[in-house]
């Protein structure tokens, strides 16, 4: 799979896809009084590889939010959104976004093949959430066209828990679908943490409340910069 988002996910020596959110699943503000431009600054002096901007009404997210993003950077943008339909995909290309959420649980089977398929169309790069075994063993075969992303959250609770372990869990499952971007997505509160999911094998990570909770994300990147080389040092 050739994309700007995968791309930029390879080039990168710490692929964290930084996201913006309005707030939390608990009503808890997340930007703090800063302004997106502010945030968003803030995510490329720290070294993000691409951004995530969550649309979805229940984290305050809108469309606009999207636009502004992507108004104000060049860095490859996905959508976080429950996005379920052939319209939706289309308004996220119009909005500047190179990737799209489609997470598995919402969707019946059979139809997150055919999402893949028109995002791909669009030049849309799909972005499939999954949480256990059998979501990914659903994936079939589009799984190599995918971005497949494990989400350590639980959706039902608008992500206000989960199982920190699950990514790690869940990796070789991943790694059987043919997958080349395996990302562990959400519940990634330290650099170090960060650190062994990457050396163990992600290849980005979606980081959210850490770094919109972060004074300084520059500061969380460089720790995640010294957990990497602390990491490959002690790898046989």
């Amino acid at each position: 799979m050739k994309s700007t988002f995968t791309a930029a996910l390879r080039a990168s020596t710490t692929p964290v896809i930084a996201e913006v959110k309005v707030r939390g699943g608990d009503g808890t503000q997340l930007l703090r009084g800063r302004s997106v431009a502010d945030v968003v600054a803030a995510y490329h002096e720290a070294g993000a590889a691409a951004l995530s901007v969550v649309t979805g009404r229940w984290f305050g997210g809108t469309c606009e939010l999207l636009h502004e993003v992507a108004s104000r950077t060049d860095l490859p943008l996905l959508r976080k959104d429950f996005v379920v339909g052939r319209a939706q995909l289309r308004r996220t290309k119009e909005l500047g976004a190179s990737a799209v959420l489609l997470t598995a649980r919402l969707l019946p089977a059979g139809r997150l093949p055919e999402l893949v398929h028109q995002a791909l169309e669009l030049d849309l790069t799909p972005f499939v959430e999954v949480a256990d075994e059998t979501e990914i063993a659903g994936l079939g075969a589009v799984a190599p066209d995918c971005v497949v992303a494990v989400n350590n959250s639980d959706i039902a609770t608008r992500e206000t828990a989960g199982d920190p372990g699950r990514d790690l869990r869940l990796l070789p499952a991943v790694l059987g679908t043919g997958t080349a971007f395996p990302v562990s997505a959400g519940g990634i509160d330290d650099p170090a943490r960060a650190a062994r999911l990457l050396a163990a094998g992600y290849t980005g990570l979606l980081v959210a409340t850490a770094l919109l909770t972060a004074d300084h994300p520059a500061a969380w990147f460089a720790d995640l910069r010294r957990n990497l080389t602390t990491e490959h040092r002690e790898s046989p």
